[in-house]
C-alpha cells in the first residue's frame, strides 16, 4: 500500500470536487480500492498501487478539462474513466469557456479577422463601434494564452480620461478613483476565470491592471498586453505605450473612433497610430463595423441612427462653394 498526493494546479478546486463534493464521492465509488481525501488544492491517495495510477491518469485529464471548460460534471467524469470523449469537447473556432460553460468564440466574420490576426502578428489594432466584441475577445484571446502557458502574465491598460467627471471630485484614493475605468476588463475576466483563481492571479501580478500613466519606464515581456479605449490616448501616450513591448509579446490595442472624449483640440493618438503604422510587417490592423455588433439590437440601431447624424452635422458645417471670388476688400 502506497500513498500519493496530488496537487490540482491552476484551477480551483471547488469546481473540480463539486458542490458538496459531489465529484470527489464518485471519485471514491470508481476506486474502492483506494481512500481519497482532499484538502484546498491537494488530493490525498492512499492503497492500490495499480488504481493509484489509473485514478493518477484521470485525475489529470478531469484538471485540463476544468481548465478548458470551467466545469465537470458527473458524466464527464464517467467518460473520462472510460476513455472516451466528453461531450464538451471543443468545437472548431472556439478560444476559450465562460464561467458558465458558455463558448467564447468569433461571432461575426470581422471578429474571426482579428482572431486570425492576432495569431498572425505580436500587434494588432482592432478598431470599431460599440458592442462589436474588441475587448471581450481581446481579453479571451489572452485568458488562452494564459491557460496555453504560451504567455506568462496578462496586462490590461486603459487611459483614464474624465468623461463628465473630473477624478479629483470621485470619493476614495487613488486605486479607488481609477477602478471605474477599468471595470470593463474586470467584468470581462469574473466571465472567464473562476473568482478565487482570478483573486489570486491579481495578488501575485500574473494579470495586473493599470492605468495607461502607470506604464512608463516599463519593458512588457512574455505577455498579453491590451489597452483599451486606445482612441483616448494623445500621441505621445500611444507612442509610450507601443514602445513598452517586451520579446515573446503580444499586444492588442482596441479604440473606437466615434467615442473619442479628448478635448476638441487633441489629436487622437489611436488615429495618428493608424496612419503611421498602417502596412508595418507585424502588425494587423482590423476594422469591425455595426454588422458585427452582438450586444442588445437597440446597440446596432442607436449606432445606425448616431452615424447618419454624425454624418448630417458634418455635411452642415462645410462651406458651401459657389465658384466664385470674393469681391475686393472683403
Amino acid at each position: 500500500m502506497i500513498e500519493k498526493h496530488i496537487v490540482l494546479e491552476d484551477i480551483d478546486p471547488v469546481i473540480f470536487y463539486g458542490v458538496g463534493n459531489t465529484n470527489l464521492q464518485m471519485l471514491k465509488s470508481l476506486f474502492p480500492k483506494l481512500r481519497i481525501a482532499a484538502r484546498d488544492n491537494v488530493m490525498r491517495i492512499l492503497g492500490d498501487e495499480e488504481q493509484m495510477a489509473t485514478l493518477e491518469e484521470n485525475v489529470e485529464t478531469m484538471r485540463k478539462h476544468v481548465l478548458k471548460f470551467n466545469s465537470l460534471k458527473s458524466e464527464d467524469i464517467l467518460d473520462i474513466v472510460k476513455g472516451k470523449k466528453t461531450h464538451e469537447e471543443a468545437p472548431d473556432g472556439v478560444v476559450v469557456y465562460s464561467m458558465s460553460g458558455r463558448p467564447i468564440k468569433a461571432r461575426s466574420e470581422n471578429q474571426q479577422k482579428l482572431v486570425d490576426a492576432y495569431i498572425r502578428n505580436d500587434m494588432v489594432f482592432a478598431v470599431g463601434p460599440a458592442g462589436t466584441g474588441k475587448t471581450y475577445l481581446s481579453i479571451a484571446l489572452a485568458v488562452k494564452a494564459l491557460k496555453e502557458k504560451t504567455a506568462k502574465k496578462i496586462i490590461l491598460s486603459r487611459p483614464a480620461v474624465e468623461a463628465g467627471e473630473k477624478l479629483g471630485f470621485l470619493p476614495g484614493d487613488m486605486k479607488e478613483k481609477i477602478d471605474p475605468y477599468l471595470q470593463p476588463l474586470y467584468d470581462a475576466l469574473e466571465d472567464m476565470l473562476p473568482a478565487t483563481k482570478l483573486q489570486e492571479m491579481m495578488e501575485k501580478h500574473v494579470i495586473q491592471i493599470a492605468p495607461l500613466a502607470f506604464m512608463r519606464g516599463r519593458t512588457l515581456s512574455d505577455a498579453v498586453v491590451i489597452l483599451d479605449e486606445a482612441q483616448n490616448t494623445t500621441p505621445a501616450q500611444i507612442r509610450m505605450f507601443l514602445t513598452r513591448m517586451g520579446w515573446n509579446t503580444k499586444m492588442i490595442i482596441t479604440g473606437d473612433m466615434t467615442q473619442i472624449d479628448l478635448p476638441r483640440t487633441q489629436l487622437s493618438g489611436l488615429r495618428e497610430a493608424l496612419d503611421i503604422l498602417n502596412g508595418v510587417e507585424g502588425i494587423g490592423i482590423v476594422e469591425l463595423n455595426r454588422k458585427d455588433i452582438v450586444r442588445h439590437k437597440l446597440v446596432t440601431r442607436i449606432v445606425n441612427s448616431y452615424e447618419a447624424y454624425d454624418k448630417k452635422m458634418n455635411k452642415a458645417d462645410k462651406p458651401a462653394v459657389t465658384g466664385t471670388m470674393p469681391p475686393p476688400g472683403t
